[in-house]
């Protein structure tokens, strides 16, 4: 018997000499680029950060808090954070260096997997005179934090329909939003995100809400011309019984990395969300996430693919575009 063990330890000895042994898994510690509280952002983040590492012990990771899109894409192209979520315009406008008052070409960002839509949701008291987005100049307006895509989305369309220099924007979270409309310190706020949004369901408790059609502003404005956001219609009861369909506009949320992220990570991380066990895990956290599947694969992909999607992707019998190859 010792003989034999000693001979067992002798063949270990040559084959870890001569790199036969089977290498283990690297082990990887990750962040993840939420958003503010009380947003989706937030809520997948937190739910990737927990359901991922359940699924490989050898990836540790954890959600951090971010403005939001903005900020996630700096972030993320920066290695700040590993993965981040963020929208589909924004990325393209870092990618070509044409945020707002930002020049910088953030071009190590790469696309992953489309999520879920995020639509605009601009929420007014419902005995308000308010009837669309260009009544509120002159009104004391929350957008969402800065360097957050809501706050983006909002000057965009704002400033595109002549309303962004009429009033003073609030920079505030979406509960912090939410917490000062109920006390009627400003007079409308502004949420892109999917629906429901618990922040309006908050403001909702207290007050009767509506929400602003501004899709149709978006239209009748040339807005879809200038910016690649796509029509969208929050449903009927979605925030009420008595609450009609309102028409909007969204942007695709996209979970993000960096150009230089191992191949094998980023790989192995789309295996285990966009499994069919991870799926149900992302819609357990939050309903909103059951657009996240393989049919939607990476629509509204606006930057290329990181190489290690490209080979999921491929592999789920999905064709590239050129446009989208790393």
């Amino acid at each position: 018997m010792q003989k034999k063990m000693m001979f067992v330890g002798l063949l270990a000895v040559i084959f870890l000499t001569a790199g036969l042994m089977p290498a283990e898994a690297a082990d990887y510690s990750i962040k993840i680029g939420g958003g503010p509280t009380g947003g989706t952002f937030n809520t997948f983040s937190n739910a990737m950060a927990i359901y991922v590492p359940k699924v490989n012990p050898n990836i540790q990771a954890s959600s951090v808090g971010s403005g939001g899109s903005v900020e996630n894409v700096k972030r993320v192209h920066n290695n700040e954070s590993d993965f981040g979520l963020c929208y589909a315009v924004d990325s393209a406008l870092g990618y070509k260096g044409q945020l707002p008052q930002d020049d910088r070409q953030y071009n190590n960002l790469r696309h992953m997997g489309y999520l879920y839509g995020a639509p605009a949701q601009l929420v007014v008291r419902a005995d308000s005179k308010f009837k669309s987005a260009y009544d509120l100049a002159g009104k004391r307006v929350a957008v969402g934090n800065a360097g957050s895509g809501a706050a983006a989305s909002a000057e965009r369309f704002f400033r595109h329909i002549g309303v962004w220099e009429k009033f003073k924007p609030t920079f505030m979270g979406y509960s912090a939003a939410a917490s000062a409309f109920k006390d009627g310190k400003i007079d409308a706020f502004w949420v892109l995100v999917g629906y429901p949004n618990s922040s309006v369901i908050e403001a909702s408790v207290q007050v009767k809400i509506r929400l602003i059609d501004v899709g149709e502003d978006a239209a009748k404005s040339g807005f879809y011309d200038a910016f690649a956001y796509a029509p969208a219609v929050i449903p009927a009861g979605t925030y009420g019984k008595n609450m009609p369909a309102c028409k909007s506009f969204q942007d695709s949320t996209i979970l993000s990395t960096n150009a230089d992220m191992p191949e094998d990570l980023v790989y192995t991380i789309m295996k285990t969300l966009w499994s069919k066990a991870g799926m149900e895990a992302m819609v357990m956290a939050k309903k909103t996430f059951k657009e996240m599947n393989l049919e939607n694969a990476f629509q509204g992909a606006s930057v290329p693919l990181h190489p290690g999607a490209v080979k999921f992707w491929k592999e789920q019998g999905k064709a590239i575009p050129a446009n989208l190859m790393p």
